[in-house]
């Protein structure tokens, strides 16, 4: 049967073509002539002609940042680690003169219940308390001292005190021997 004219024919059969081959053709790039910028061989002589002016500067630079970073003035030196928000401390070698100037010095606390609360290495302030009916009022004795020893309180002694062992000046102790004698002296943790 031949085909009639009127049917459709079917489409042609495309073969797919290697991959590449449908891209452009690449050109090339000219060639031209290198960029020279001027002046580049007299930059190196002008940086070793300023050197001392940029050491300069540098050193300037790091002077006032220093300056800005460092301690203000005040009036007492620990107030200035407290500014900071610096724990202060004790410095790590104690000072000869007042090495030499601090004493232990064992004082009897009237209340002993607060007396074992302490342990050695506790930092803690001494008031004394004289009699209020004689006129007597609280005062500071010592600030920030020492307690080196807690000893164990003796059986039936609790109506006394209790007694601790303090590292002080030699001066504050004096003071507290002569207040303990007068006065009810008492403790509070620092």
């Amino acid at each position: 049967m031949p085909s009639s004219p009127s049917s459709p024919s079917p489409p042609p059969l495309r073969i797919p073509r290697p991959l590449g081959t449908d891209a452009p053709a690449t050109c090339e790039v000219p060639r031209f002539p290198p960029v020279r910028v001027r002046g580049g061989r007299y930059q190196l002589q002008r940086l070793v002609r300023h050197r001392r002016r940029a050491i300069a500067a540098g050193l300037a630079v790091t002077a006032a940042a220093l300056v800005a970073a460092g301690p203000r003035a005040t009036t007492a030196p620990h107030r200035t680690e407290q500014a900071r928000k610096h724990p202060v401390t004790a410095p790590l070698r104690p000072r000869r003169h007042a090495a030499v100037d601090v004493v232990t010095a064992p004082v009897r606390i009237a209340d002993a219940a607060t007396v074992r609360l302490l342990r050695p290495g506790d930092r803690v302030d001494v008031i004394a308390a004289e009699d209020p009916s004689a006129g007597g009022t609280a005062r500071v004795l010592a600030r920030g001292v020492r307690v080196t020893g807690v000893p164990e309180p003796v059986e039936g002694g609790a109506e006394s005190g209790a007694l601790i062992v303090l590292s002080v000046p030699r001066a504050t102790a004096a003071r507290l021997v002569g207040a303990s004698a007068t006065a009810r002296l008492a403790v509070t943790l620092c």
